[in-house]
């Protein structure tokens, strides 16, 4: 028995003491990856010092016997940070890369702050370009962040990568809507990274992924942060702005909140020439589209919980929504002349719109082993409720006409996915996941229509129509990745099963369905050279599906002889795209092209009368796009951070459907510059300008447009409160103005908006210690088709 005791004390107490940390390593950095300076300090839970040392980049602590640990960074350059460590399962505790928060120091009249690059290349030639202090953290949106990233282009809400196409937008690793972006406050986003040649592991959709990086609070106890923006425009009126985010991290379990309140006015003004120039078919259609916006109620809102097992292993939970409730009018005037009228027509519409959303989101993390192994669970649900009741008014006819139009649609998303990462070694790893996903979409729009405002209101069956649409897919991605030699090889595929059914009782009322597999394979080689230099050769196969409301053949009233009718014959265009690139210090080069079956595009067709005319999303045959471009961001000493691109596209669309007529081919022209300047005292200089010349693909035609924005800011109360002043678009030169000819119809557009602004904005953050939010490897690709 003693015997038995004392080899049972003995075990006790051996696995007593390897049940303890050994080791702690960290890599500490700015968040565009250069190492910081900095001094730690270790103690135990209860403040007894156990080791203290200076580092530079990298920390390696040895010979430790402890079950709770806490490590904390200081500097000049930024703020105190605090991490508590605690056994779990593991003795040697690898805490990855440390990104501490920016911090400015005030010594007697010497103000010392660390000013991080404005851009940097990754491993994996994904550029991620820095946000928090630039120009672009004083954006109004995060849709005029983006407009502002160096080779993006927003036009008509489209965001795009030159030389690509459509991106799809993932937040912290999660794809989704756009109707979330509006919802992010600007303050909050530290990175944006754009992913040209998305692997296997992303979704299908979108030509490119660009993936948005937001702060958390973080550290012990409450944080938060309180933003208001007040924007002003001579064009579009004055809004607010208003977000507060609030945060509490214990030892286990973190909890956030956020709400953001927009409020005010917008303005979009549209100007369209339609010309039928056939003397025996003559028609000149001028036509103004003026929308006045009221932001009566736009309140974005969202709670998470995270709860950490262990180091490797967490649960969260998180909700988002918003109500949004859009008034205004929209105004149209439109001269039409033929051979023997000559005729204004106009319309008023008093809009009543009102929008819910919300989003449930379940993950779990688990990391298997020390060399990276893990698993990933998701179950997502979504819904979007849409309604509007909106009086119209026609008149230049032969009398009067009143509408009355009211739309109801409901839009349920539903989604569960699994990964599942393997690691062999170093270099060694795969990949592997399945994912379901269901979507239901069902709208009813009825239109009455009668001779006076009172009424009485009668059906019109011709414009009223009832649509569902229903698709399921599910989807299976394999990417392994190896080294062979000195070369790296990332080879994945992924496919998807699509099935559909869509129903409509407009016309005379159609069903379809449908079913059909795709494989989208993915290949990239990366060489490293001397002196840190690389080359990189790629080819993916992506899928851009239409979105839900493009396949719906309801008529949206825009003026009496003008609607905006879906098109449920479109099918997902397909691309197929090949890269070379090569890094030279700080240089990058790149050549591409990109082949498209069935481009997803738009045009204005001839309606059911002479004067009519429908505005349709079609596909068009085929088109061919090549990109050469250059890229250097270039710094003088702390004080002047530059990012510098410029490229030439060349592209040539095809159609044989539609009768458009073809017309030159000519390069387009993009040159983008943002330039920082840190001067004393905690003031910012900022200025972006980008220049985006004439496009001519042979069907159409996009006009040149560019940006010149210079922004002040200045930061006080040791850098917790920031308060700046931009000027946005100072010469107007922002306009979406193009022109094609398509059945016999030549159309000019020119498009405003409201970018010429002047902004004021003020962030106080109190606190806790922020860091990047970690990314989950989550998927929403039906949500980004909800608009």
């Amino acid at each position: 028995m003693k015997s038995t005791f004392l080899l049972f004390l003995c075990l006790l107490t051996s696995i007593s003491l390897y049940a303890q940390v050994k080791s702690i390593s960290a890599k500490v950095t700015d968040a565009s990856g250069s190492p910081l300076t900095g001094n730690f300090l270790l103690t135990d839970t209860v403040g007894k010092l156990i080791r203290s040392s200076s580092f530079t980049g990298n920390i390696a602590i040895t010979d430790l016997n402890n079950t709770r640990l806490r490590l904390k960074l200081s500097s000049f350059i930024f703020t105190d940070t605090t991490i508590n460590i605690e056994y779990a399962g593991k003795t040697e505790v690898d805490l990855g890369t440390i990104v501490p928060v920016e911090n400015t120091t005030m010594l007697g009249q010497v103000s010392i702050t660390s000013s991080a690059p404005l851009m940097r290349y990754g491993n994996n030639g994904n550029l991620e370009v820095n946000v928090a202090g630039t120009i672009l953290a004083s954006s109004s949106s995060v849709t005029e962040i983006l407009s502002r990233t160096p080779g993006l282009t927003v036009n008509e809400g489209v965001i795009s990568l030159q030389g690509k196409g459509e991106a799809i937008i993932y937040l912290n690793g999660t794809l989704i809507p756009s109707e979330r972006l509006a919802g992010i406050p600007t303050s909050q986003i530290t990175k944006i990274e754009i992913i040209a040649n998305p692997s296997a592991r992303y979704d299908a959709g979108g030509r490119a992924v660009i993936n948005i990086t937001t702060k958390a609070p973080g550290g012990d106890g409450l944080s938060g942060r309180l933003s208001q923006h007040l924007t002003t425009s001579d064009f579009a009126g004055t809004n607010t702005n208003n977000f507060v985010d609030l945060g509490y991290t214990g030892n286990k379990l973190s909890l956030s909140a956020n709400i953001a309140l927009l409020k005010g006015s917008g303005r979009e003004l549209l100007y369209t020439v339609r010309t039928r120039p056939d003397p025996s078919d003559y028609l000149n259609s001028a036509l103004t589209t003026d929308w006045n916006r009221d932001f009566n109620v736009y309140a974005t809102y969202g709670l998470g919980a995270r709860y950490r097992f262990s180091s490797g292993s967490v649960l969260s939970l998180s909700y988002s929504g918003n109500r949004d409730h859009l008034g205004g009018t929209v105004d149209s005037r439109n001269r039409i002349t033929t051979l023997t009228t000559d005729n204004t027509y106009g319309s008023s519409i008093v809009r009543d719109e009102l929008r819910k959303n919300n989003t449930i989101i379940a993950d779990f993390t688990k990391t298997t082993d020390t060399l990276g192994s893990g698993i990933f669970f998701s179950a997502q649900y979504s819904g979007y409720r849409t309604g509007n009741d909106d009086q119209i008014e026609e008149f230049g006819g032969t009398a009067p006409r009143y509408l009355q139009n009211a739309f109801s649609q409901r839009l349920n998303i539903a989604s569960i996915q699994a990964d599942r990462t393997k690691c062999f070694k170093k270099n060694l790893k795969l990949e592997t996941g399945l994912r379901f996903s269901n979507v239901g979409n069902n709208s009813d729009t009825q239109f009455l229509i009668g001779n006076s405002l009172d009424g009485p209101y009668l059906p019109d069956a011709t414009l009223s129509s009832i649509f569902g649409y229903n698709e399921t897919i599910a989807a299976a991605y394999a990417s392994f990745s190896a080294n062979a030699g000195k070369m790296g090889i990332i080879l994945g595929f992924r496919s998807e099963w699509t099935t559909y059914k869509l129903s409509t009782s407009a016309g005379k009322g159609q069903d379809f369905s449908k079913e059909y597999l795709n494989i989208f394979p993915n290949l990239q080689l990366d060489l490293p050279l001397e002196n840190g230099n690389k080359l990189r050769a790629s080819y993916n196969a992506r899928i851009t599906r239409p979105r839900y409301q493009a396949l719906n053949p309801f008529v949206m009233y825009q003026d009496p002889f003008t609607t905006i009718e879906g098109n449920p014959n479109l099918v997902p265009e397909k691309a197929h795209a090949f890269e070379l690139s090569a890094n030279f210090k700080k240089t990058e080069v790149k050549m591409a092209y990109t082949y498209t079956i069935d481009p997803l595009s738009g045009a204005a067709l001839r309606g059911s009368t002479p004067e009519s005319y429908v505005l349709k999303s079609i596909n068009i045959s085929h088109d061919h796009t090549f990109l050469a471009s250059i890229t250097r961001p270039f710094s003088i000493g702390d004080w002047w951070q530059s990012i510098n691109t410029a490229s030439i596209t060349y592209g040539r669309a095809f159609d044989d459907n539609y009768g458009y007529a073809t017309g030159k081919v000519k390069p387009q022209a993009y040159v983008y510059s943002s330039n920082t300047f840190s001067l004393k005292h905690g003031i910012k200089l900022q200025l972006l300008a980008w220049y985006l010349g004439d496009r001519y693909y042979g069907i159409r035609h996009d006009d040149k447009r560019s940006i010149v924005t210079a922004g002040i800011e200045k930061s006080i109360l040791k850098g917790n409160l920031k308060v700046g002043l931009t000027a946005n678009d100072i010469f107007n030169r922002s306009i979406s103005e193009g022109d094609y000819n398509v059945g016999k119809t030549q159309v000019y557009y020119n498009r405003r908006y409201g970018n010429n602004h002047f902004k004021l904005t003020a962030t106080y953050r109190f606190g806790g210690i922020e860091r990047p939010v970690q990314q989950q490897r989550q998927a929403q690709p039906e949500n980004n088709r909800a608009n």
